[in-house]
């Protein structure tokens, strides 16, 4: 892959949230917005950890008028049956708001729920591109980790039980109405998780600029998301409570999710899905296990983009592009192992056994593969989580 292969005149459709709010204290404006909405019953979707933020967040709006349900039951890795329990739940409560307060989980589940909350749709019919029916109920997302960059993307993934495989729903009626980036909220998450999700976001950077699909305006924002991300992350795990450390990975991770529309990613999350799928590792997690070897294998497609990820990871001026792009390779394993998170899938109880049957997983993850910066066999795919073994 080559500047020449990557014209700014190239087609580029970009969307966003109609209100975005970045900034430590910037919750409490949701509030305010939503009395200036006129909304009546809000349905907050958010994890057992994180309901004391959405208590407090239906302290503010019910003064206003507004009454909240909170359903606090969201887990890692939501299923399409999570997600049909809370949709139904929604409807009960008939809500007329919909808002995902949390990781990625519960955001991604507020965003389906918004859009199936009045659609008789089946589920199983919307995974792939542009398959999802318009969306009318109001939809509001308050990231409490730095990871997804789910507040600013049209993606939602859920795990279809029936083939243990991660599938996203890809459409511009995902993206919410209003997003509320506040690192305040960020400042409890424990170490394991804001490694976990750090990980994810620079993972989203990386794969959006050595990308198929890379374009000028969206490499703005990956390699701003890489110099934030890599600068902070091992402090943000080792003094969480640092609020220019939080902020730095609350941005970074939106200029993340601000790639995932127009771009995506790539083989790193194509091969990590059926870790989560299956095994249950932690998205964040899985990326950081295939991160360094699937990079080793794209290397030679394009050594004058990883060079420049190389630059923005902080490493210093090499010899030439490929010497560049192996300092940064090698810049990326480091920061995997200070933010301690452990290299091998072995060390998650992934049998040996299972690397054909998750490589042939992987391989129908086409939509991701598709954009790759070098081509991933069957054969390739079995390589790469053999090394990663």
């Amino acid at each position: 892959m080559t500047a020449a292969a990557n014209p700014a005149s190239k087609l580029l459709s970009m969307s966003l949230p109609r209100t975005l709010a970045f900034g430590a204290g910037c919750a409490r404006r949701c509030a305010e917005d939503i009395a200036n909405l006129g909304l009546g019953r809000i349905f907050v979707i958010t994890g057992s950890s994180t309901r004391a933020a959405g208590e407090s967040l239906a302290a503010l709006v019910q003064p206003q008028g507004s009454n909240c349900t909170i359903f606090d039951k969201i887990q890692p890795e939501p299923t399409i049956q999570t997600f049909e329990t809370v949709v139904s739940a929604a409807r009960d409560a008939r809500a007329d708001a919909v808002i995902g307060l949390g990781g990625g989980s519960a955001m991604d589940v507020a965003k389906l729920v918004a859009s199936f909350l009045k659609s008789n749709q089946p589920i199983r019919e919307t995974f792939g591109i542009g398959k999802l029916n318009p969306r009318s109920t109001p939809l509001i997302c308050l990231p409490t980790t730095s990871g997804t960059g789910s507040e600013v993307s049209p993606n939602a993934i859920l795990l279809d039980e029936s083939d243990q495989l991660k599938k996203g729903v890809i459409s511009p009626h995902l993206m919410p109405d209003a997003a509320y980036v506040d690192p305040m909220l960020t400042l409890t998450v424990p170490p394991p998780v804001t490694a976990a999700t750090g990980i994810d976001a620079l993972t989203h950077c990386i794969e959006a600029y050595a990308n198929l699909l890379a374009h000028p305006m969206i490499d703005l924002y990956a390699l701003q998301g890489i110099r934030l991300i890599s600068r902070s992350i091992v402090r943000a795990v080792e003094h969480g409570g640092d609020i220019d450390a939080r902020t730095d990975l609350a941005l970074g991770s939106m200029y993340g999710g601000m790639c995932l529309g127009p771009v995506n990613t790539g083989a790193v999350h194509a091969l990590a899905y059926p870790l989560g799928g299956e095994f249950h590792v932690a998205h964040g997690v899985s990326n950081a296990l295939l991160l360094p070897h699937v990079l080793e294998f794209n290397l030679p497609a394009a050594p004058d983009r990883y060079a420049q990820i190389a630059r923005a990871l902080g490493c210093g001026n090499g010899r030439d592009d490929m010497e560049m792009a192996c300092a940064g390779l090698k810049r990326i394993r480091e920061l995997v192992k200070q933010v301690g998170i452990p290299a091998r899938l072995r060390d998650f109880g992934i049998p040996e056994t299972a690397i054909e049957r998750m490589a042939k997983s992987a391989m129908t993850v086409t939509r991701l593969l598709d954009r790759n910066v070098r081509q991933v066999t069957l054969n390739d795919a079995i390589n790469i989580y053999r090394r990663a073994f």
